[in-house]
């Protein structure tokens, strides 16, 4: 248990943190999460917060074991992983659509806001990738600051878009797509020779 708590760096896990703070768009999906409140009547924000948290917890710590399970390492899985991301920065910077989520429902809190939008495929595939990265505990305190940071933002939400304006949050967007993109790219290259080298 000291070993685990010894092998905390906070450069890293700020790092992890910004890997998933772009990966998980919560900023970017203002605009998504006002139209879940107005089809959905209203969100609960620490209900929403804490799903994230245990769903991305849980697939941190049972993540590699599913994948020993289908016999593919974490290095591979990384690989796949930062396919999923290159796709994802494309989307937002060119503002395509690649990926199809329904916005719907009475358990919206959930579905579709706990999952997929918030801890959906890019944000487990991240959390895999960035084990091969970083130890456990920086990327559970790397967790942990974007769910505080999510639950700010569901409670903020009007008050935020009306603050970034449509214009704002499209420069964000865009911002955080280019950053996700080059982390897409180390990703891919980092885990491609650590493959290709064993």
């Amino acid at each position: 248990m000291l070993q685990f708590f010894n092998q905390f760096n906070l450069a890293d896990a700020f790092k992890a943190a910004t890997v998933l703070f772009a990966v998980i768009d919560v900023v970017g999906s203002i605009p998504l999460i006002i139209k879940i409140k107005e089809t959905a009547g209203d969100i609960h924000e620490l209900r929403t917060s804490f799903v994230s948290l245990g769903i991305m917890i849980g697939f941190l710590i049972l993540g590699e074991s599913i994948l020993n399970l289908f016999g593919v390492d974490i290095k591979s899985f990384a690989i796949a992983g930062s396919l999923i991301l290159f796709a994802m920065a494309l989307e937002m910077i060119l503002g395509v659509k690649l990926f199809r989520d329904s916005v719907s429902g009475k358990t919206a809190s959930v579905v579709p806001l706990a999952f997929p939008i918030i801890a959906g495929a890019g944000t487990m595939t991240s959390l895999v990738a960035l084990k091969a990265e970083y130890a456990e505990i920086n990327i559970i305190f790397a967790i942990l600051l974007n769910v505080i940071i999510v639950y700010i933002v569901l409670r903020l939400t009007k008050k935020i878009e009306h603050l970034l304006g449509e214009g704002g949050i499209a420069i964000l967007k865009k911002v955080f797509g280019i950053i996700l993109l080059a982390i897409a790219i180390k990703l891919f290259t980092t885990n491609l020779q650590a493959v290709l080298g064993a």
